[in-house]
């Protein structure tokens, strides 16, 4: 039994739209842009990770750059099964002279469909796994942020990733009512790109919307400590020459409203339907944000404002999922109907 452990690896994966996070022995070993960089007429791999995404929009024809899950889930089976196996080679399995027999644990969002779910487990097998198990994201980021989910206490989690929003209410290790809206960051950077070509007629790309959220991203047009203005290069749509253009969080916070307010609305309608007795735990409990969002600078004070519940944003928000996937797959045994 011994050698066979010595073989087997365990890995937990946040396999999310934006970045992939692996966790191997309670450290994480990879934590990656979710891209590929694909050459056209060999279909070899040219980059995976932050080298694909430093590619990204600046290819040529016969390169093309693929992010391989849309809104959460995969959207290209191919490129996910490369990326998924490449990132797993930039793990040093020290001592393995045999590729390892690896056992995956893999987050989901919680309103995928069983065709979603079954192309997840494909691609893990494709890419060497033996076993493969899943778990809903709103369950691994409560776990990863230190909420005991066996106890009976309502608990109600907001992951907003990069493809879906998660809002969830969790009691006795299971989900009793969530909501799954396909509005998060990529929504976020799309409003961005909109806007720079409307307001300033100024055409800028993903990774500079990114950027200009990163910097100067707000959800309230008031800020205790507003970020300073950012400088942000493009081309001018009606010269066609780049040029530079200062933006503020402002007229951010104003771009982003829109996809702020039906988080904001799906925020209300798990409320509304949460049984009267947790809703009195999370009365006292508050809302846990987590996922790249909660970065968003005063989203939390914006949920309050419209819940007048308590808002915890969690400590390291990007990596809660992959934290909490970790600890379930060290607990199996604790966590067995979790995991699927």
């Amino acid at each position: 039994m011994g050698l066979f452990s010595f073989f087997n690896k365990e890995l937990a994966i946040d396999l999310g739209t934006a970045n992939t996070v692996i966790i191997y022995n309670d450290k994480v070993v990879v934590d990656e842009p979710s891209i590929v960089a694909i050459q056209r007429d060999t279909q070899k791999i040219m980059a995976v990770g932050k080298r694909a995404m430093m590619m990204h929009g600046k290819t040529h024809e016969n390169i093309k750059t693929i992010r391989p899950l849309r809104d959460g889930v995969i959207a290209d089976f191919q490129a996910a099964e490369y990326m998924l196996r490449e990132l797993i080679r930039m793990i040093n399995f020290h001592n393995s002279i045999f590729p390892p027999a690896l056992k995956m644990v893999i987050c989901i969002p919680s309103g995928i469909t069983e065709v979603e779910e079954r192309a997840v487990k494909d691609s893990a097998e494709q890419a060497g796994a033996k076993e493969v198990r899943l778990i809903h994201e709103p369950m691994a980021a409560a776990i990863g942020i230190g909420i005991d989910v066996l106890e009976p206490m309502g608990n109600m989690i907001v992951d907003i990733g990069g493809g879906t929003s998660e809002i969830a209410v969790i009691a006795l290790g299971g989900i009793v009512n969530n909501k799954s809206i396909r509005t998060a960051g990529d929504d976020f950077t799309d409003e961005i790109v909109e806007y720079m070509r409307k307001q300033h007629n100024m055409y800028v790309g993903e990774r500079s919307a990114e950027m200009i959220k990163i910097e100067v991203g707000s959800a309230l047009t008031e800020l205790d400590n507003p970020p300073d203005e950012y400088a942000v290069h493009g081309r001018d749509l009606l010269t066609g020459i780049p040029k530079e253009i200062k933006v503020n969080y402002s007229e951010i916070a104003y771009c982003l409203d829109k996809s702020i307010s039906k988080i904001e609305t799906a925020v209300l309608n798990a409320l509304e339907q949460t049984p009267p007795e947790l809703a009195a735990d999370i009365y006292r409990t508050g809302i846990y944000l987590t996922g790249g969002g909660a970065l968003l600078r005063g989203l939390d004070k914006r949920l309050h404002a419209k819940t007048k519940l308590p808002i915890h944003v969690a400590e390291d928000p990007l990596r809660a999922v992959a934290r909490g996937t970790g600890i379930a797959l060290k607990n199996f045994d604790k966590f067995p109907f979790l995991i699927k």
